[in-house]
């Protein structure tokens, strides 16, 4: 079965201090949708400035990374939460652990979906293909939260 994408403009963020890591989730999103923007930050501190700024549009989707200098992704998770503006966004936490406890608090703070973080291209492409299928609104307005694997 092959997953059909909107080639609409997706406007996403990525937080993560891996510039490395960056770029590839910067070329598996543009592979799965050509038309779609990311901004980046390198850690939380970036992105709450970022955000801080009102930008039109606003994502439809935060990527971000647990393990950062300045502000952890944590930390970042709950800044947003706790801003109204900001608060109803689908946030998605990367991490390289699986550990349940680290899943858990990700999920209580208000993370949308966990995933660990893929480790080749193309699984970083059907991670990228299954979130921007979600309607993550719906689901976030049912109260449902997953961990994505």
């Amino acid at each position: 079965m092959t997953l059909q994408i909107s080639q609409s403009q997706r406007y996403n963020y990525l937080a993560d201090d891996d510039e490395d890591d960056r770029q590839m989730f910067h070329e598996a999103l543009l592979e799965v949708n050509s038309n779609a923007v990311l901004t980046q930050a390198e850690d939380g501190k970036e992105l709450l400035e970022i955000l801080s700024k009102n930008p039109k549009p606003l994502p439809e989707v935060i990527f971000l990374d647990i393990n950062m200098p300045k502000i952890g992704g944590f930390e970042c998770l709950e800044q947003i939460k706790q801003n109204k503006k900001l608060n109803k966004m689908p946030i998605i936490m990367l991490s390289t652990s699986s550990d349940p406890l680290t899943i858990n608090r990700a999920l209580q703070l208000g993370a949308n979906f966990y995933a660990v973080k893929p480790s080749t291209f193309e699984d970083i492409k059907l991670l990228i293909k299954k979130v921007l299928q979600m309607d993550c609104l719906s689901i976030q307005n049912d109260k449902q939260k997953f961990r994505l694997a």
